[in-house]
């Protein structure tokens, strides 16, 4: 069992895939309050600390832990183009180099790095990338979409995966070990009548939100059901049909299902159930916080299936270094 330390746990939904692979969790640090709760509640044998990173000396926990794997996922809002125009913070993108005491004082095997593709673009990646190669890691650099790994939703995200031993690591080698069938946004809805709706057509609604809507009657026709989608770039025209990975969810309500009564559209949001269908995390407990805390526990997730497939990838070649090192 590969024992990992979670660094930016958030709720979770990373972890998740992990166990589901083969991990163990021994430590998770994140500063969001409902964020450790929801840990806790989901890993109960883990030791959660509510703090920022940069404020807890790793130091102090050497000889109590062992990891095998260094997970970490570091704030991606001032990477993100869902942020739109506002200026990316430094202080934020600088908690990918904050992971470094944390391999001083651990030296895991593994590590792995989390983040939006546009991390990249970042002035300081290269220095993360020489840095890691430094401490003695070879990084596989990877852009993986949930969507390819059996997640019903569409959400692309770079992965270094970094190891001691030299070894490399392939999307390909991911996916032979993970394969999947796709799944698209229909199947993260409840059934009909689980949650309440309203009339499309009702008074106050959002003249944007009707055009969303008429672009899609325009193209599907009535009694179609399908996804009005709201906030970022969008180069679709504000929605998506239900056969099709839903697009990434974010940390604010993004999805609006439009189904027929009769020749009636009616409108509901998605609901957290929903989400956490659409994260791939299928049982995992948002026990704490409100609706809107939830969607943006599940807006800061990691797809569960990928961190699956990695965790299930890097314990094989655990297994056969081991068995190499016991035929020898």
């Amino acid at each position: 069992m590969l024992k990992f330390v979670d660094l930016f746990c958030g709720g979770g939904f990373g972890a998740r895939g992990a166990v589901n692979g083969g991990g163990s969790p021994l430590l998770a640090v994140d500063a969001w309050e409902l964020a450790i709760q929801t840990y806790k509640a989901n890993f109960p044998g883990a030791t959660v600390l509510g703090k920022k990173i940069e404020k807890i000396d790793p130091s102090d926990f050497e000889g109590k832990y062992a990891p095998d794997v260094l997970l970490t996922s570091p704030e991606c809002t001032a990477h993100s183009i869902a942020r739109g125009a506002k200026p990316g913070s430094e202080k934020s993108r600088e908690t990918a180099i904050s992971i470094f005491p944390w391999i001083e004082a651990f030296d895991p095997r593994w590590v792995i790095v989390e983040n939006v593709n546009r991390m990249k673009t970042w002035e300081r990646h290269e220095e993360l990338l020489t840095t890691l190669e430094e401490y003695g890691y070879t990084i596989s650099q990877l852009l993986l979409d949930s969507a390819e790994f059996g997640t019903p939703q569409s959400r692309k995200r770079l992965f270094l995966i970094c190891d001691q031993k030299g070894v490399t690591v392939t999307k390909e080698e991911l996916l032979a070990v993970h394969r999947r069938k796709t799944k698209s946004a229909a199947d993260v809805l409840e059934p009909s009548g689980t949650y309440s709706t309203s009339p499309l057509y009702k008074p106050g609604r959002a003249k944007a939100t009707l055009e969303r809507a008429e672009r899609a009657m325009k193209a599907l026709g009535k009694g179609k059901p399908f996804l009005i989608v709201y906030y970022g770039s969008d180069y679709a025209g504000g929605w998506q049909s239900l056969d099709a990975p839903l697009r990434t969810v974010t940390t604010l309500d993004r999805f609006g299902l439009v189904t027929w009564k009769g020749n009636e559209p009616m409108l509901r949001m998605l609901q957290p159930p929903e989400l956490i269908r659409a994260m791939g995390a299928d049982g995992h407990e948002l026990p704490y916080g409100t609706r809107r805390d939830k969607v943006k526990l599940c807006g800061n997730g990691v797809c569960s299936p990928v961190m699956e497939a990695v965790f299930r990838k890097i314990a094989n070649i655990n297994e056969e270094a081991g068995g190499l090192a016991a035929a020898v």
